[in-house]
C-alpha cells in the first residue's frame, strides 16, 4: 500500500490577496495537483494539521477545494485550527450545540488497512493533548478491527520530542494511554504526525513515528539556526510529502519528496 502524507498548508488569509495568502494557496496547489498527476491511484492521502492559518471559514472553503483529490483522503485538525469552522466550512457537517467544538476524530478503512486520524488539538493552545474522548474513540476503532489488518494512527502533535526545542515545548502531552494501546494492539503498524515543518522520523511506544515535512514553509534543524535571532523557519525550501509503503510484513518505509 502507498499512503501520500502532506501536512502543515496553513491556507492563511484567503481572498485578501495578501503575500502570505497567495503563496499558501500555491504550495499547497503545487503538492495536490502533483498527487493528482501520478500515474497510479494511491491508496490514500492522509493531512495531518494546520489547515487553515487562522481558523477563518473562508480559509476552510478554499483549504477544501484544494485538498480535493482523486485519492481517498483523510484530514486531521492541528493547532492553527478551529473546530466548529473546519466542521461547519472543511467537512461540510452540522453539529448541535457543544458538540461543535468536539474532538474531531475520523477513520478511513480500506482494503487491507486502517487509518485512524484523531484530533490532538486543544482549543486555545499551541502543544497538544489526545483526551479520554479521543481516546476510547481510538480503542473503539481498534477493537473493531481483525488482528491481522494493520493500523495507522495519524495526528498532529508528535507525542515524542524530536530534538528541535522551537517545537518540542508544543508537541503532544499526556501520551501514556496512547502508548499504552501500542501495547494491547500490536497491529498498530506506526505512527503518523506533523506540526514539526520538517521531515523526521523516531520512534514512539516500539512502532515508527514519522513526521511529515511542512507545506508552507520548513523548519531550520537547532544547527542551521542563525547565532543570533529568532529566524527559525525557511520559506524559500520548497513544499514537501511523504511516501509511506505499509507491506505485508506490517513494515513502513517512507520516502520524500519535495515539489517544485
Amino acid at each position: 500500500m502507498v499512503i501520500a502524507h502532506v501536512s502543515d498548508v496553513h491556507i492563511d488569509h484567503v481572498g485578501q490577496d495578501t503575500p502570505e495568502g497567495v503563496r499558501s494557496i500555491r504550495r499547497a496547489r503545487a503538492v495536490l495537483d502533483y498527487l493528482d498527476d501520478l500515474p497510479y491511484d494511491l491508496d490514500a492521502v492522509v493531512v495531518t494539521g494546520d489547515i487553515a492559518d487562522h481558523g477563518e471559514p473562508a480559509e476552510y472553503d478554499s483549504a477544501r477545494e484544494l485538498l480535493e483529490s482523486r485519492h481517498p483522503t483523510l484530514v486531521c485538525p492541528g493547532n492553527h485550527d478551529e473546530r466548529a469552522a473546519f466542521r461547519r466550512h472543511f467537512l461540510r457537517t452540522e453539529v448541535a450545540g457543544s458538540s461543535d467544538v468536539a474532538p474531531i476524530n475520523q477513520v478511513l478503512r480500506l482494503d487491507g488497512c486502517v487509518i485512524a486520524a484523531c484530533d490532538s488539538s486543544v482549543p486555545g493552545k499551541n502543544d497538544g493533548y489526545l483526551d479520554a474522548e479521543t481516546l476510547d474513540w481510538l480503542e473503539t476503532v481498534l477493537h473493531r478491527t481483525e488482528p491481522d489488518v494493520p493500523v495507522l494512527v495519524a495526528f498532529h502533535h508528535p507525542p515524542q520530542p524530536l530534538h528541535i526545542p522551537f517545537m518540542d515545548v508544543m508537541r503532544q502531552f499526556g501520551a501514556e494511554r496512547l502508548a499504552a494501546l501500542g501495547e494491547q494492539y500490536p497491529n498498530i503498524a506506526g505512527y503518523l504526525c506533523g506540526h514539526a515543518h520538517t521531515a523526521a522520523a523516531t520512534m514512539f511506544a516500539d512502532r515508527p513515528l514519522l513526521v511529515a515535512p511542512g507545506v508552507v514553509s520548513t523548519l531550520r534543524l537547532p544547527w542551521e539556526n542563525p547565532t543570533s535571532g529568532n529566524d527559525f523557519v525557511h520559506l524559500d525550501q520548497p513544499p514537501a510529502l511523504a511516501f509511506h509503503i505499509l507491506d505485508e510484513d506490517r513494515r513502513l518505509t517512507t520516502h520524500y519528496r519535495t515539489v517544485a
